[in-house]
């Protein structure tokens, strides 16, 4: 038996880290039952409808439970892990209650050195705790009630496994892990090709062969779906079809595209512009000595455009107010930029646009971008977003009809910019030309108002000089 009290264990919940969202899924836990952990620092990694996000751990202590495995999604307030603050070790003959939460020790002062992070819960002191390279997998203990749950749906308690002792953990990025788990790939069994021994997206999808498919009996559909006819279960390839859960990034994105094209009329214009000028000026940028070092392309001078026509004519950013029945104008400008990431479709925004020179907006675009593409970007830095951007073009398309973002009133699609044959100065030339097309929110936006946008951007591009005049 032990001496350690209830009132010793304290729970950490899962905390709303996107301003409103109801549940996340663990992606990664960082520790296990009876590790020692510090005030701040990162136990776990968990995604929600909009970005992946390491918790920090309010206490010191000794890991005691760990609530969920990972691939569970959790609502937020759940209690995912219990520490014992008093120091004692986990026990399976007590298991820690939920009637016991303590009320959380006041945060450290400003003299200690912490800084305040996204979720308010601590700060890891160093990037050491952020994420372990290498070590044993981190075996899961489950809460007797979950045991008792998973008992009553399935007839048995469920048996989790952990690795034979000394088993190193696979070296793989989050995004690399969430594919794995998805395509039912054992990270194990992978052979990894990328350096210092990660693994990568393509030894994953290498690790994807007809060998693999499990020699069991097929997977019977659901009592729900048995009413509605389709083809016997048995006919299911694994071989030849992939099933990817619809949760994270993508579920949210799907439920914000559906219900932002059946509650917003779209209007979608058109426009094919000669942006040869704009090319060049690109090129003359990138040498000047005020830009050195920062990413300067033609999307950095569309995005310009755009704020220039937005404050030739502001009722363009405006928002919908179904409650009050008012059009809301907005008088800056959080411009999106759509990007494609390994979690799927987001659409951070660089905050009051409007006001930054043409090397603040560069810097910001650059850090946008980079911090999509590492999966790093937080739920505050897509949100608020009043026009958005799309770049379709980097994928070789002319153009496309976007849908809005929620909330916001335009979004701007550019196309591939190609060399054709284009009249100029009354002659025929090859000549660089793209097509833009806007869609707008005909609650807000009339065709008289959208059509001036968008004139104004494709005139800036063609004669970048009015940049200048216009500004």
């Amino acid at each position: 038996m032990t001496t350690m009290t209830d009132a010793s264990v304290r729970e950490f919940k899962m905390p709303d880290v996107g301003e409103g969202l109801t549940e996340a899924e663990i992606l990664t836990w960082y520790v296990k039952p009876g590790d020692t952990v510090t005030d701040g620092q990162v136990v776990c990694e968990v995604e929600t409808a909009k970005a992946a996000v390491e918790l920090p751990i309010p206490y010191d202590g000794v890991v005691r439970e760990l609530r969920f495995p990972a691939g569970t999604t959790v609502d937020v307030g759940t209690a995912i892990i219990a520490v014992d603050v008093a120091g004692g070790a986990p026990t399976a003959a007590e298991p820690a209650t939920a009637e016991a939460v303590p009320e959380e020790k006041e945060p450290k002062s400003a003299g200690s050195g912490r800084q305040p992070v996204l979720v308010g819960y601590g700060v890891a002191t160093s990037s050491t705790k952020r994420r372990p390279r290498k070590g044993p997998e981190v075996p899961f203990q489950q809460a007797p009630a979950v045991v008792a749950v998973q008992t009553e749906l399935n007839g048995h308690a469920p048996a989790p496994t952990a690795p034979a002792a000394g088993q190193s953990r696979p070296l793989a990025k989050p995004p690399v892990r969430k594919l794995a788990k998805d395509l039912g790939v054992d990270l194990a069994t992978v052979i990894p090709s990328g350096p210092d021994g990660i693994i990568t997206r393509e030894d994953v999808h290498a690790a994807v062969t007809p060998t693999e498919a499990p020699a069991t009996a097929p997977v019977q559909a659901p009592a729900q779906a048995q009413v509605i006819p389709a083809a016997p279960a048995a006919s299911y390839d694994a071989a030849r079809e992939t099933r990817v859960p619809v949760k994270g990034v993508r579920k949210a994105t799907a439920l914000a595209m559906v219900g932002s094209a059946f509650t917003a009329p779209h209007v979608t214009e058109f426009v094919t512009v000669d942006v040869t000028r704009t090319l060049k000026l690109v090129e003359e940028l990138k040498q000047d000595k005020d830009l050195q070092g920062l990413r300067v392309n033609p999307l950095l001078l569309i995005a310009k455009a755009l704020l220039v026509a937005i404050k030739r004519h502001p009722d363009i950013n405006a928002s919908w107010d179904e409650a009050n029945q008012e059009i809301v104008v907005k008088h800056y400008v959080n411009l999106g930029i759509a990007a494609a990431t390994p979690r799927g479709l987001i659409v951070p925004n660089i905050k009051d646009a409007h006001a930054k020179t043409l090397p603040q907006l560069a810097e910001s675009l650059g850090e946008l971008v980079a911090t999509a593409k590492e999966g790093k970007t937080s739920p505050a830095a897509m949100q608020g977003g009043t026009v958005t951007i799309t770049n379709v073009g980097v994928f070789g398309v002319d153009t496309g009809t976007p849908i809005l973002p929620p909330g916001e009133s335009a979004i701007l699609a550019v196309g591939a910019i190609k060399l054709q044959p284009w009249v100029h100065k009354g002659k025929v030339k090859p000549r660089q030309v793209t097509t833009l097309a806007l869609s707008f929110d005909h609650r807000l936006v009339d065709g008289e108002l959208g059509s001036k946008v968008l004139a104004d951007v494709a005139a800036i591009l063609e004669q970048p000089k009015k940049l200048i005049t216009w500004a």
